[in-house]
């Protein structure tokens, strides 16, 4: 299968390789840890961090470790949590080809089973990367909690670090269930402070939760790949108590970045998320009432409102149908250099710090950080060019996004190539122009065509159901059927079912009436999601 070809469109407008002025900056950057920068770098008033017992946690595949992340008991009850970021500014100078390179790609992308970095891999995964052993520069957040998970103090440093260990979302997990039950893992010296750590998070969660924070909550997908890049396994990606301790930490170094920078005044740039249209939100509603959803909203919604509505749905076989329906119905994320609050975090002040070797925005508001730490001040033309990064970045996440969903698209399609025939239950997803797309438990999304149906039907947008003309046969959103893989094909990105029975109202096999062609009111499709740890809030 030729690569090239199967690009999406959206992949063949993204920068695949770097310039040679660029790798030559990235090559000229080679440093030996051993040396005395290190020492220098402390004498120049870094904090000496190396013997604390940090540890980085991610994704098996994981070779860019922008984050790690040690925790201290305090007397009282209390917490201290040290997250600490990776200081790509240090070596990515301000207007140098690396950054200007840096600044045009905005993000790094993750294709299934690939990476098409915004820095070259020499920093991504070289010196820049958090490897364990490895002496780092480094932007520290260091916070205390008190016993009931509230911050009491914070401060953000320059620092210096060396990772105990480079465990994954898999061991850590292991331990957090299982707790003394678990036979030593990988790293048992590490597993007091993991309990520690997950019962920090729990409460951190609990916070949002008090606060409205919605918890959308998307089954996400898993492919495993051969060694030859061929789909051998689709199944939900298992995210859990270890995926979230490191979501909990980074969004309370966020906050805690945003809100302390946002009073100095100084250029930033902020992660936002405003309030939803209120016509696309009552329409969302009017749907959910169909489905006996309760929620009587008065003036401005508020995110714990949304989350009470989510909250009603969760273990419903529509509920992710009526989840991905309310975030449609909610603005975008994106940046902006006026702090605008995070709706669906229920957050006040919120910024993307913990990201610098893959997210551009965090690599600029670093400067800024680090400038106002040193010298207080601040380059005029940071605050010039804020307003053109936000959008810039804004605008190369939602491209990557794509590529993303695109590339997990394909991969689907050419899994079920040698499925043909083969049977599945699922779930109606959702309604299209072409038929009905269903849901597996895999997280495999495909199409049955309206053409292959035994009758005329007509999408009802308010019912979220098709039905024909008569109304005695209608297909709902949540209903349960049973299909056969008619076709795939991965260049277009496509999987069409045969509908064998609709398992909620069961009858013999439907018949095809290829004669009649059905019909929706309007548009959509689905894809499937980017793994948690990549998750964007």
């Amino acid at each position: 299968m030729n690569n090239q070809l199967n690009k999406s469109q959206a992949e063949l407008s993204w920068p695949s390789e770097f310039s040679d002025v660029v790798l030559a900056e990235a090559a000229a950057l080679g440093w030996d840890p051993a040396s005395d920068q290190i020492e220098a770098e402390i004498a120049a008033g870094r904090h000496d961090f190396r013997n604390r017992r940090t540890i980085t946690i991610d994704g098996e595949d994981a070779k860019d470790l922008d984050d790690a992340i040690d925790i201290q008991a305090l007397p009282g009850g209390r917490l201290r949590l040290g997250v600490h970021i990776a200081d790509v500014s240090h070596y990515v100078g301000d207007g140098k080809p690396l950054d200007q390179e840096a600044r045009r790609r905005g993000t790094s992308v993750y294709p299934v089973g690939r990476v098409i970095p915004m820095l070259p891999p020499g920093l991504s995964n070289g010196i820049c990367s958090l490897n364990p052993g490895r002496d780092r520069l480094t932007l520290s957040v260091i916070l205390t909690f008190d016993a009931n998970g509230i911050v009491e103090d914070g401060q953000v440093v320059e620092s210096v670090i060396r990772s105990k260990a480079r465990t994954t979302y898999t061991a850590v997990e292991q331990v957090l269930t299982h707790g003394d039950a678990q036979p030593p893992g990988p790293f048992p010296e590490f597993n007091s402070d993991l309990g520690l750590m997950q019962q920090l998070a729990i409460k951190l969660k609990n916070q949002r939760r008090q606060r409205g924070a919605i918890n959308f909550d998307f089954p996400e997908t898993y492919i495993e790949l051969s060694d030859d890049g061929k789909p051998i396994d689709i199944r939900p990606y298992p995210t859990g108590q270890a995926n979230e301790l490191i979501e909990s930490f980074m969004i309370a170094a966020n906050e805690y970045v945003a809100r302390q920078f946002y009073f100095t005044g100084v250029p930033f740039i902020y992660r936002v998320h405003e309030q939803p249209d209120r016509e696309k939100l009552a329409r969302f509603l009017k749907m959910a009432a169909v489905f006996g959803v309760k929620a009587r909203i008065r003036g401005t919604a508020t995110p714990g409102q949304l989350a009470g509505v989510l909250e009603q749905v969760r273990h419903e076989n529509y509920g992710p149908a009526l989840a991905e329906l309310l975030l449609r119905s909610l603005a975008k994320a994106r940046y902006a250099p006026q702090n605008l609050g995070h709706f669906g975090l229920a957050s006040e002040y919120y910024c993307h710090f913990t990201a610098p070797i893959r997210r551009y925005p965090d690599l600029f508001i670093h400067r800024v950080i680090k400038a106002r730490l040193k010298t207080g001040q601040i380059k005029r033309s940071w605050r010039e060019a804020t307003p053109l990064i936000a959008q810039q970045s804004s605008e190369a996440e939602r491209l990557a996004m794509q590529i993303e969903r695109d590339s997990i698209a394909e991969k689907m399609a050419e899994y079920m190539l040698d499925k043909l025939g083969e049977i599945y239950d699922g779930v109606i997803s959702g309604f299209g122009p072409a038929g009905i797309y269903v849901r597996l438990a895999s997280t495999i999304e495909g199409l049955i065509p309206y053409r292959s149906l035994d009758d005329y039907y007509i999408y009802d947008e308010e019912r979220l159901r098709a039905a024909t003309r008569s109304g005695d046969r209608s297909f709902t959103i949540g209903d349960q059927v049973r299909v056969q893989v008619a076709r795939a094909n991965a260049e277009q990105r496509q999987i069409d079912f045969e509908l064998l029975t609709h398992v909620d109202r069961p009858k013999e096999k439907i018949p095809k009436k290829k004669s009649v062609a059905g019909k929706a009111k309007t548009g959509r499709r689905k894809s499937g999601k980017t793994t948690g740890r990549r998750r964007r809030n």
